[in-house]
């Protein structure tokens, strides 16, 4: 289940990843709200880190939380993620990053629905879907 890290040069992200996956996933950007390509993606599947390829999160999770970007109640499992405070732009969040290659993924804030009333707010650029069939 747990990836063993996987660590790459920039180069060799840059290498692996289009322009703006590089951007959101390495260098910790952010995809216009409303832009990605899963904000409204409505298929039953997983959520996999886009570098790594490491199981982040089930469909199953997902909601739309009008706020333009893919979020999701829970992650598929602690151990997938890990969670580093954030005190940029003059506010405090929580930045999650996927623990198996360190790629910025988006921020996860307390404000989602039950049972665990976390948003996971993520970029689509730092996810890769594949459909359960």
């Amino acid at each position: 289940m747990f990836k063993e890290k996987k660590l790459l040069s920039n180069d060799e992200w840059r290498e692996k990843l289009t322009a703006d996956e590089f951007n959101i996933c390495r260098c910790s950007a952010t995809e216009a709200p409303f832009s990605g390509k899963y904000v409204n993606e409505k298929r039953i599947g997983y959520y996999h880190c886009r570098c790594c390829e490491q199981l982040l999160f089930d469909s199953s999770t997902k909601y739309d939380s009008g706020s333009g970007w893919p979020s999701f109640w829970q992650c598929y499992a602690p151990e997938m993620i890990t969670e580093i405070v954030d005190e940029s732009l003059a506010m405090r969040r929580v930045e999650v990053t996927c623990s198996a290659c360190d790629a910025h993924l988006g921020h996860v804030f307390e404000d989602g629905p039950e049972p665990t009333g976390l948003r996971y707010c993520i970029n689509s650029a730092a996810l890769k879907f594949e459909e359960k069939v």
